[in-house]
């Protein structure tokens, strides 16, 4: 009876945690509304966002057994291979523009992977407690040792993303040592966390009541699938773009935010809170590197990419004015523009783009 009384009154509670946290979705989802672009012509009504569909898949099987999503482009015997890694509620797919514009910028010489995170995209579920950062970072290597086993690594890394870049360092010098000759950090963080804006959004009424439901109810949570996605969604869609947007490309990436799983969201919010790579940092001392950050980024915000730049001798800071936390989706050429100078300044390419490493 106790048992039954127990399970009645979690599900009553977590009935309360929904609509409490349902209160906060309206001014999110007002507030989301202002990124949309109208009264002109969509610029991407007609754009193919299914570009890595037709690419070559593979998978990576973890050292804890979760098989990772891979999409590779160019030849196995490239000079250099550019591995792209994702954000928090992203996939591979982030990486749209870079993925449609780049290998005409670079040539066969390059070739690029994408994959995606664990419990995120394609890829498998994680098992309970292994999302973290940590983990990440080992993941990125067991990508790196099967898909690239040999020759020069450029990493490109976005929020989350960039944090596993930072965490491979830390936890695979030999590797950054001998094989990664640049690095790409954008819209992230090697520490601190919980000093800057991400702190404040995930604060919001509207994800603590998730977060509290998920732990109270699961099966709750699952059923209502639909109503998670409007908690969630509207918060993380918001802190994307800045301005005016093109609608195609406002749905394409609330698409790909809404297929994260419900477990993974909230596992990566409680990492994300304990994040700290700071440790990462010498070893990337004598690496070039490129560090991103959109001057409206609510997420991380500029000031806090100005510190990591400061942090690595051979780097490069670049701030897009008017991007918010993914300057790789809503001003590619920019983003695609300051990833070929890092990879001169790597001595990859000359000035005029004409390959050099391997000559």
């Amino acid at each position: 009876m106790r048992s039954r009384r127990s399970a009645v009154g979690r599900g009553g509670l977590a009935a309360a945690v929904m609509v409490g946290a349902l209160a906060g979705v309206h001014a999110l989802r007002k507030a989301g509304r202002r990124v949309l672009h109208t009264g002109r012509p969509d610029e991407y009504r007609d754009e193919d966002f299914a570009l890595f569909d037709r690419d070559p898949a593979s998978t990576v099987r973890t050292r804890d057994g979760v098989r990772l999503a891979v999409r590779t482009l160019g030849d196995e015997n490239a000079v250099v291979t550019v591995v792209f890694v994702h954000g928090f509620c992203n996939s591979m797919e982030s990486f749209h523009f870079q993925r449609r514009d780049l290998p005409g910028r670079w040539g066969p010489g390059v070739r690029l992977v994408f994959f995606d995170q664990r419990g995120h995209g394609r890829s498998g579920t994680p098992p309970e407690g292994s999302c973290t950062i940590g983990r990440l970072g080992r993941d990125l290597g067991a990508v790196v040792e099967k898909v690239a086993p040999t020759g020069p690594v450029v990493l490109v890394g976005h929020s989350l993303g960039g944090m596993t870049v930072l965490a491979a360092a830390s936890r695979l010098p030999e590797l950054f040592a001998n094989r990664v000759t640049a690095v790409a950090l954008i819209s992230t963080t090697a520490a601190e966390v919980t000093s800057m804006g991400v702190t404040q959004l995930l604060r919001n009424p509207a994800v603590d009541g998730f977060r509290l439901l998920t732990h109270l109810a699961p099966a709750l949570v699952q059923a209502g699938r639909t109503t998670a996605r409007h908690i969630i969604t509207p918060l993380l869609h918001v802190t994307s773009f800045h301005g005016q947007v093109s609608p195609a490309l406002s749905r394409f990436t609330t698409r790909m935010i809404d297929r994260t799983p419900i477990d993974t969201i909230v596992q990566f919010l409680d990492s994300l809170r304990l994040h700290d790579e700071s440790a990462a940092l010498p070893a990337l001392a004598g690496t070039p590197t490129l560090v991103i950050s959109g001057g409206n980024d609510l997420v991380i915000p500029f000031g806090h990419a100005r510190v990591l730049a400061e942090a690595l001798p051979c780097s490069e800071l670049v701030r897009i004015r008017d991007a918010a936390h993914m300057p790789h989706l809503q001003y590619p050429d920019q983003v695609n523009d300051a990833l070929d100078g890092l990879l001169v300044r790597a001595g990859i390419f000359d000035e005029d783009m004409r390959l050099r490493l391997g000559s």
